[in-house]
């Protein structure tokens, strides 16, 4: 059976890494993006250069029909998903609790939350054979990530949560449903915070004394994709060096 995966945000950072990896191991490879047609589209072309199959498809995965016709572009041109990657994410500017909106709290918790519930949907419905889930979700639903990001780190505990109850409402299907937890990656989203050098502030922090690259992260979720881990469900990997 051909390995189709859909990656979410998978035009920078973790994502694009991730597809990039996948690929490279025989993935017929769905890069998703929300507005940078030009770094999906390289994202593409990296892999296709590689000898690999990739598309990238425009969607904003936190509307429902932007998430039904992203499913049925895969179907038309790869096939029905067998595999999962939910990576797409927003982080906003820094601050205190006490100074957040309504608008800005439902924003973060539907683009991080609502997207991967809506992703497991329609992924679901096409594993009649079986297939396999990541969700990537954040060091900082263990951390709470307190005066910066509580919003941010609310939303990765909810996915969290939503791994562990759908790898149980999923298990006798064979559908296996695990999730990374990154710690501080170099990645562009630091600066969506407003602290693009935020790494170099925090290392001392971390018992490695670096950040983690993306490529790290995706190591660890193309293990839980694979057959490698076929008897691991529910499982969760931080990719925080030792934080």
């Amino acid at each position: 059976m051909n390995s189709i995966v859909l990656v979410t945000g998978g035009s920078r950072g973790i994502g694009a890494a991730t597809a990039k990896h996948l690929a490279k191991l025989g993935y017929a490879v769905c890069v998703n993006y929300i507005s940078n047609e030009i770094e999906a589209n390289k994202v593409v072309a990296s892999i296709e250069n590689n000898g690999g199959k990739a598309i990238a498809v425009q969607a904003d995965v936190s509307i429902e029909n932007d998430v039904i016709n992203l499913f049925n572009v895969i179907d038309n041109s790869l096939g029905r998903i067998t595999h999962l990657v939910n990576n797409a994410g927003i982080l906003l500017p820094q601050m205190r609790l006490s100074e957040m909106s309504a608008e800005r709290i439902n924003k973060v918790l539907k683009t991080n939350v609502t997207s991967y519930f809506l992703c497991c949907r329609e992924a679901i419905k096409r594993m009649d054979n079986g297939g396999s889930i990541v969700n990537v979700s954040s060091a900082a639903s263990r951390l709470g990530s307190p005066s910066e990001y509580i919003d941010y780190a609310a939303s990765k505990g909810a996915i969290d949560t939503l791994t562990i109850g759908l790898s149980l409402e999923l298990a006798a299907d064979n559908i296996r449903v695990n999730c990374v937890r990154p710690g501080f990656i170099h990645t562009s989203m630091h600066a969506d915070g407003g602290e693009p050098n935020r790494i170099e502030r925090v290392k001392d922090l971390i018992p490695l004394r670096r950040g983690g690259k993306p490529e790290e992260v995706a190591e660890s979720i193309a293990f839980l994709l694979s057959n490698e881990s076929s008897y691991v469900t529910g499982t969760f990997i931080d990719v925080a060096g030792g934080r």
